[in-house]
């Protein structure tokens, strides 16, 4: 029993140490972007500035770590509509250089603004005198005397115990490349619509699809004038398949919707001969063709609706014309549960 009982006391040390670590790490990162964001100055207005006027591409490059964080960067840059690309700075000397012409615009990292392997690409922009921006924590290495804008890295330790793995410089690097993708798509006004265009698939793509890509439209909505006999509109129920019809006034807006569940509910003598607008809902529940396929889930998914639950919405524009139906059905096929 003593031996499982120190057993267990070495492994509690053990935790408490792990965690010790982990929160000085964060905790040492986290203070260097406070730092960070206290440092920037006007270099970081000269590079926005410096981005929107070009009318190329952004061009990052970096070694090592900083040329990972540098993919990242530009692939943030790319989906929140700043076109641009990572090049390889050794593989730049190697004919890769050919990738950067007038017009763009290079992004180069080196936390000390000495990696061999961009001085080639440093001079290239020299020669062809294409912007370049420099990210370092040294303002007087080549990097940083070289570069039209500088942006500085304050000078914060790395969370390695050693001050050599890359750790705080790159975390602050990488929100740098944020901070500047985030100001640019503000300034290009980019909404959510823009970032679908970019993010097709997968979580993001789904979280961004509106009503309008997957809703029934034209003939296949079942849809009539409320002055219809309600036989009528039995019919078109079972022609379309979807247990609905969407009724519409005079001026062609939504007038209401009449459901099997509403047939049912009226059954009695000499409903087939009723017009249908004397059974059917008023104001039913629909989504307008500006909303997301999540948020018309929603509608269908309220717990308010749980005693006569909706499969079905009349999907109407901004003057309350109907210009499709979406069904349960179809959110599912999406990939929304």
């Amino acid at each position: 029993m003593a031996i499982i009982k120190l057993q267990e006391n070495v492994v509690s040390e053990t935790a408490e140490m792990n965690l010790a670590t982990a929160r000085r790490v964060l905790n040492t990162e986290a203070g260097a972007l406070v730092e960070l964001a206290n440092f920037l100055n006007g270099s970081f207005d000269q590079a926005i500035e410096m981005i929107t006027a070009a009318e190329g591409r952004v061009i990052i490059t970096g070694m090592g770590k900083s040329g990972h964080v540098g993919k990242k960067i530009a692939s943030t840059l790319a989906s929140t509509g700043t076109p641009a690309f990572f090049v390889h700075p050794a593989e730049s000397s190697h004919g890769d250089m050919g990738m950067i012409v007038r017009g763009d615009v290079v992004i180069a990292l080196s936390n000390s603004g000495e990696s061999k392997e961009l001085l080639d690409l440093i001079e290239y922009t020299r020669r062809f005198a294409i912007p370049l921006i420099g990210i370092t924590g040294r303002p007087e290495s080549t990097l940083g005397t070289r570069s039209d804008v500088v942006l500085l890295l304050p000078p914060c330790a790395e969370a390695c115990p050693n001050g050599l793995a890359p750790t705080t410089s790159t975390t602050m690097t990488m929100a740098l490349g944020d901070a500047l993708a985030v100001t640019l798509l503000e300034r290009k006004g980019f909404t959510a619509k823009d970032f679908k265009v970019f993010h097709p698939g997968g979580k993001l793509g789904q979280q961004l699809m509106r009503v309008t890509e997957i809703m029934h439209t034209g003939a296949a909505v079942p849809m009539a004038p409320d002055t219809i006999a309600v036989s009528d509109a039995v019919k078109i129920i079972s022609e379309k398949g979807f247990g609905c019809i969407a009724l519409t006034a005079a001026d062609g807006t939504l007038a209401g919707i009449i459901t099997d569940g509403d047939i049912r509910r009226h059954l009695q003598d000499g409903l087939l001969q009723k017009p249908a607008r004397d059974i059917m809902t008023r104001a039913p529940k629909i989504a307008s063709d500006t909303m997301l396929v999540a948020e018309a889930m929603a509608i269908m998914n309220d717990l308010k609706n749980a005693f006569r639950k909706i499969t079905t919405l009349v999907v109407v524009d901004q003057t309350n014309k109907p210009v499709g139906l979406l069904h349960l059905h179809d959110c599912l096929r999406a990939g929304f549960a």
